[in-house]
């Protein structure tokens, strides 16, 4: 119970209300008193005031915490990609250690700053990430009430150079000579068709049609059917002989259920880790600082045709995304010169 008043006049005033020098003042829990209306105001108004101010109150106490959890169970949230879900719950474990308890109203751009500077130290990329997922959350608030303003707006995010990293047959060959059977068949789908791994590892014998395979990508929702060939035909035969219990996933372990993404990426840095074993033995000059998801830009970057060609063949809203894949190294001509007095 409240504490009571020692004005028993004063009975009728809403918890936290009380009657200031010259007005009615409502001091939240947190600290500090906000003006409602003068003394001499009727009843009515003091209590319509008083509501007023409290719904006010409340939203702007709600915790970073509160709305994440709301925003991750609101029709918006379902309305991402899976794999963009994941990845937001990974940002999410991050930026509530720092902002959980912290209300809105009280989190401004320096404190987004201040997080970004430390965060950066260590990855700047994962920064920007984290950033991202900040700005949709404070948006997706903004937007039903639940604060004022996005804290992340005008807060600038890391400079990011694209990956500009070309597997060579030579690097891609000696890791597939290492791996196991369920590495190199989701290294040879991921090459022909241009998948990334989620993609891969989520195939179902449903999607195996007569014209080819049908992929409907996670993070853009692009659909297509990549058509046969003999090696993506060699490759899914290879994935009919994985032991064990028979499974409607493509790519599964013994007991049919499909390869985790953190399950599979054992047996991938298994495989780099053999390899490394074999340049360190015969002092080759090679070094495996790529990732899985190089081998999707190895086949957008092999893929023969123009721009335009492989933007339709990887499947990218723009062709400045395929521009960032398309990584090999051209021949291009050089000038011949047609006055020959420096023939030699």
């Amino acid at each position: 119970m409240g504490r009571k008043r020692n004005d028993e006049s004063s009975n009728w005033l809403p918890p936290r209300v009380y009657r200031g020098k010259s007005a009615y003042e409502f001091h939240p829990k947190c600290g500090g008193n906000i003006r409602l209306c003068n003394l001499d105001a009727s009843r009515s108004l003091v209590l319509k005031r008083y509501q007023e101010e409290l719904e006010k109150y409340t939203q702007q106490s709600t915790s970073f915490t509160s709305l994440c959890q709301e925003f991750m169970t609101s029709t918006e949230w379902y309305d991402l990609s899976l794999t963009t879900r994941k990845d937001y719950e990974k940002y999410f474990h991050k930026v509530n250690k720092v902002f959980g308890r912290m209300l809105l109203s009280r989190i401004r751009p320096q404190h987004i700053r201040q997080y970004m500077d430390k965060r950066g130290r260590k990855s700047k990329v994962q920064a920007n990430r984290e950033h991202a997922f900040l700005s949709k959350v404070f948006s997706w608030g903004y937007e039903r009430g639940r604060l004022n303003k996005n804290p992340c707006h005008g807060v600038k995010k890391y400079t990011e150079k694209p990956r500009d990293r070309y597997i060579t047959d030579q690097e891609y060959e000696l890791i597939y000579k290492h791996a196991s059977l369920v590495v190199k068949i989701v290294m040879e789908i991921s090459y022909l068709c241009a998948a990334r791994i989620s993609d891969v590892l989520h195939l179902t014998y449903q999607q195996i049609q007569e014209e080819g395979i049908f992929i409907k990508q996670g993070k853009t929702g692009k659909k297509q059917i990549k058509a046969w060939s003999e090696d993506l035909r060699r490759a899914i035969k290879l994935a009919r002989t994985l032991p064990g219990l028979s499974s409607f996933n493509v790519i599964h372990k013994v007991n049919g259920t499909r390869y985790s993404y953190d399950g599979f990426r054992y047996h991938w840095n298994l495989a780099k880790k053999r390899a490394r074993q074999e340049i360190s033995e015969q002092g080759l000059n090679i070094n495996l600082d790529f990732t899985f998801h190089d081998i999707k830009a190895k086949g957008i970057s092999d893929f023969e045709g123009s721009l335009s060609d492989k933007q339709e063949f990887s499947g990218h809203k723009t062709i400045t995304q395929t521009e960032i894949y398309d990584r090999k190294i051209r021949v291009v001509p050089t000038v011949n010169r047609k006055d020959k007095k420096h023939d030699s």
